[in-house]
C-alpha cells in the first residue's frame, strides 16, 4: 500500500493532519513534515529519506504531497525521493495540495502508485469549484 507524507510550510501539514483527523473521526495514516522558516534544508531531506527507508516495508511506495511548487519543502521533498529512487525505492510527488487531496489520498489507498497519485491529483481539481451560484440563490 502506498505511504503517504505531506511536507509543506509549518504549520500547514499538521493543519491537515488535524482536519483529516476531524473529517474521518481516527487519526490520519501519513507522516508530516512541517517544515519551519529556519530549517536546515539537507537535514530534512535525510530526515524524509530516513522516514522513506524505514517506516514499515521499504518497498511500500510513497506520495508526497506538498504545497507550493518551487519552495523549500518541495525542494526537500525533491531531494529526498531524489534519493531514495537510486536506492530502488518508489515515490511520487504532487504539489498545491489542497484538503480534497489529502482525503482522496487517505481514503482512496491503492497498490499502483501511477494511477493513485492521478486519481489524488483529480481530487484536488474535483475539489476546486466555483461556488457563485450557491452564494447567490436565495433561500425563500
Amino acid at each position: 500500500m502506498t505511504r503517504i507524507a505531506l511536507v509543506m510550510h509549518e504549520p500547514l501539514g499538521a493543519a491537515f493532519a488535524a482536519c483529516a483527523r476531524h473529517v474521518l473521526g481516527a487519526e490520519p495514516d501519513l507522516a508530516v513534515f512541517d517544515i519551519a522558516a529556519d530549517a536546515e534544508p539537507q537535514a530534512e531531506a535525510e530526515r524524509m529519506l530516513d522516514w522513506i527507508r524505514g517506516h514499515g516495508d521499504a518497498r511500500d511506495p510513497v506520495l508526497v504531497l506538498c504545497d507550493l511548487y518551487g519552495a523549500t519543502p518541495f525542494n526537500i521533498a525533491t531531494e529526498a525521493l531524489r534519493q531514495a529512487a537510486a536506492e530502488g525505492l518508489d515515490g511520487h510527488l504532487l504539489t498545491g495540495t489542497n484538503a480534497c487531496m489529502v482525503l482522496k489520498a487517505l481514503t482512496d489507498q491503492q497498490e499502483n502508485p501511477e494511477t493513485f497519485s492521478e486519481k489524488v491529483r483529480q481530487g484536488a481539481l474535483r475539489g476546486i469549484v466555483n461556488a457563485d451560484e450557491a452564494c447567490r440563490s436565495s433561500s425563500d
